[in-house]
């Protein structure tokens, strides 16, 4: 099972495809984090994207691809979650030609479908104790006793500076620049399937499973 995970950032990908690697074996392929494991193993991949980012310069499609086709080796028969990788549709293209090399084959593409000022309120309401990490929401998750932790007793807290309303919409735009390109191609293949990215994580979780147990 081979799947792509698509949704901005704050939908939950990063949930659920840790949810899918506990409970089904399957790997997550996300490219960032592959580029920095690369460079950092000093594999021959890595190499040359480090000396491409050294000079500031955006990864080619050819490095990427390389880099996936080495994990996609090591993969569990289980299957790989793809996560920030196809963003184009020549991307798109070399990733059916790294499959097919390897007798696979993509299964599915799921969208986490959000709602842009809902995803805002909920991203930028999020904050943590500053001493034990606990997490809550201004509307969703508030502390019992306002300004103590629930956790700890402390009432000191925290906000990451990017949770902000200003960033998260750019997010969202930049997700959309990106992920409209190869939501046809894949819709041609009638590959794309989409699930409520606002529900809550057990609820998206049962619709992602529904889709890949072919109840869906």
């Amino acid at each position: 099972m081979n799947i792509i995970l698509l949704g901005p950032p704050g939908a939950g990908k990063g949930t659920q495809a840790a949810r899918l690697q506990a409970a089904r074996g399957m790997m997550q392929l996300s490219t960032g984090d592959m580029l920095r494991a690369a460079v950092a193993a000093g594999t021959p991949v890595g190499l040359q994207a480090k000396a491409v980012m050294e000079r500031g310069e955006l990864v080619s499609d050819a490095i990427v691809s390389a880099l996936i086709g080495e994990r996609l080796d090591a993969a569990s028969e289980q299957g790989a979650i793809f996560d920030g990788f196809p963003r184009t549709q020549a991307q798109a293209e070399a990733l059916d030609f790294l499959l097919a090399e390897r007798g696979r084959r993509l299964d599915h593409v799921i969208e986490l479908a959000v709602d842009e000022d809902e995803l805002v309120k909920r991203i930028t309401g999020r904050f943590s104790c500053a001493n034990c990490g606990a997490g809550y929401h201004d509307s969703f998750r508030p502390t019992k006793i306002e300004g103590v932790c629930d956790a700890c007793g402390s009432t000191e807290f925290k906000r990451r500076p990017d949770d902000n309303e200003e960033t998260v919409r750019t997010r969202m735009a930049e997700y959309r620049a990106k992920t409209q390109p190869i939501l046809p191609y894949y819709e041609a293949k009638d590959l794309v399937r989409r699930v409520d990215g606002m529900a809550s994580v057990e609820a998206v979780a049962a619709q992602i499973d529904a889709i890949l147990d072919g109840n869906a």
